[in-house]
């Protein structure tokens, strides 16, 4: 089920970032008061080598993310715990050192179930619910709240970050000047 147009679900789950230290987080709560985009990219497991390269990737262009007025967020169904573990980890041994952006933990995968991206390979729902990891899903949200790009992986299929860029200049080019954009289009 699409959430193109709609708003993206209002869920407050534990999260951290590079300070290691636990918070609650509600993803449409940030865009909303902060009166930003924001982009939210699960991915299935922590210390493997795709999410640790991907992770790396987010974190280089993070500053045109900023640039863009848009928050970065990473999520997973791994506990905060898991999760600091990885943020202090150096990066030859798989972690993540460096991060800057915050890590959500939907350890009872309440939001990864309301987005639909749960593993389902097992017909069980509480298998799914209690052990299920999610696909790689990212979604662009725009200032107030609303779905306006979500793309799924599979688990082996990294993501090109530049393309979500990309998609962001296009919405706002899109936003503000009432222009549709055409295949491949990019800032001038």
């Amino acid at each position: 089920m699409s959430l193109i147009g709609k708003k993206f679900p209002s869920i407050t789950v534990n999260a951290t970032d590079k300070s290691g230290k636990s918070f609650q987080l509600n993803v449409l709560d940030a865009v909303l008061s902060e009166k930003k985009k924001a982009i939210v990219f699960w991915y299935p497991k922590n210390f493997t080598s795709v999410c640790s390269s991907e992770m790396h990737a987010f974190e280089e262009a993070h500053g045109e993310f900023i640039k863009r007025n848009t928050l970065v967020f990473g999520a997973s169904c791994y506990s905060v715990e898991q999760h600091s573990e990885w943020l202090s980890a150096n990066r030859d041994t798989g972690g993540i050192s460096g991060v800057q952006f915050p890590i959500l933990s939907d350890t009872d995968r309440e939001l990864a179930m309301a987005l639909d991206i749960l593993d389902n390979s097992s017909e069980s729902h509480e298998i799914q619910k209690s052990s299920g990891v999610t696909f790689r899903a990212t979604y662009l949200i725009d200032e107030t709240g609303t779905v306006f790009h979500e793309s799924v992986n599979h688990m082996p299929v990294g993501r090109n970050i530049a393309e979500f860029i990309r998609l962001i200049d296009a919405w706002s080019h899109v936003n503000t000047h009432g222009e549709a954009c055409l295949a491949n289009w990019n800032v001038a």
